[in-house]
């Protein structure tokens, strides 16, 4: 499992730092010109897409086995990890009270933004499953 906890750990590095990179482009281009909600549906994708590729790379690199349980250890680590790390941001870089960041959250942007990364813990079982039915 602690293979598995790693690569939670890498899979959440690599997307959380390219979220980092759209979501400043999203905030600072894309979201004055189309509102917050449009510029999220535009990025989901894009962040989706690259979650997924960071996915099966991690799982090669580590040799994360084919089991329920280490995809499961995988992708919640991964989960928790991004999660902390936006209340964190949310906290620190943008000056919020906890109040106003879990108000924050419950907008509609916030909530489509959480149903990807909820796709995205899912993401290493997605994979597990598509290998068992090749």
């Amino acid at each position: 499992m602690r293979r598995a906890a790693a690569a939670g750990f890498l899979y959440f590095a690599i997307v959380f730092a390219a979220g980092f990179v759209l979501g400043a482009i999203r905030i600072s281009l894309i979201a004055p010109l189309t509102g917050d909600l449009f510029a999220t549906l535009i990025e989901l994708p894009v962040i989706l897409g690259a979650s997924w590729i960071a996915c099966l790379f991690v799982l090669r690199r580590l040799q994360v086995a084919e089991r329920l349980s280490a995809r499961l250890v995988m992708g919640a680590a991964a989960f928790a990890l991004l999660i902390g790390a936006e209340v964190a941001l949310g906290l620190g870089l943008m000056h919020r009270t906890l109040e106003t960041q879990l108000a924050a959250m419950k907008t509609a942007p916030a909530l489509i933004g959480l149903g990807g990364q909820v796709l995205f813990a899912f993401f290493p079982l997605i994979a597990l499953a598509m290998r068992r039915d090749a």
